[in-house]
């Protein structure tokens, strides 16, 4: 069966979280939903991963960029790690605190991120990549499977809505266009 066939376009835990920020994200759900799914299946196509993996994928992909919403920021890394502790907790995943914290902290990384104990950061750091560039990064990502995931789950404004967002920021704080990078 070719991978087209393997996506999953309403994956339960995805659903759970995101659907329960919906009315935060309002008319921007769909572009940020389908945003998520495209970098999680990214992450996928990087790397072999467990079950206990895609479910920390999953949960670090729902929350990296809720503090768009939460603070209306582009400067949305802080405020996007307090919702995702706070489900690990109500869920008993503190354990995976640390590792999922990394994730939405260091996902706009531009340089790798090097910690063998958490190679999962480095993954979602490149599966982001792959989204927010539409592809110019690949890291390997064979063109068709990355077309199918693509096809599967429709930009629906999230990049337009990005830019509208940086543009607004930038005339507010011009010395410092985009806050969420970092080296």
């Amino acid at each position: 069966m070719d991978f087209k066939h393997n996506i999953e376009t309403n994956i339960p835990l995805l659903e759970e979280i995101l659907g329960s920020w919906k009315s935060v994200i309002g008319t921007e759900y769909e572009g940020y939903r389908n945003h998520v799914y495209r970098m999680y299946y990214c992450c996928l196509l990087l790397s072999d991963t467990d079950e206990e993996s895609k479910q920390k994928l999953q949960i670090a992909a729902a929350f990296h960029d809720i503090g768009i919403w939460i603070d209306n920021t582009v400067d949305y890394i802080p405020p996007s790690i307090p919702p995702a502790m706070s489900y690990l907790e109500t869920n008993g995943l503190e354990g995976w605190a640390e590792e999922i914290s990394l994730m939405i902290s260091e996902h706009h990384k531009l340089t790798r991120f090097t910690d063998s104990q958490y190679p999962l950061v480095e993954i979602f750091r490149k599966g982001d990549l792959v989204d927010f560039s539409f592809g110019l990064f690949k890291f390997g990502i064979p063109s068709a499977k990355l077309r199918d995931v693509m096809d599967a789950f429709p930009n629906a404004g999230f990049h337009k809505n990005l830019a509208k967002r940086a543009g607004r920021w930038f005339l507010k704080h011009p010395l410092n266009p985009l806050p969420m990078m970092k080296w």
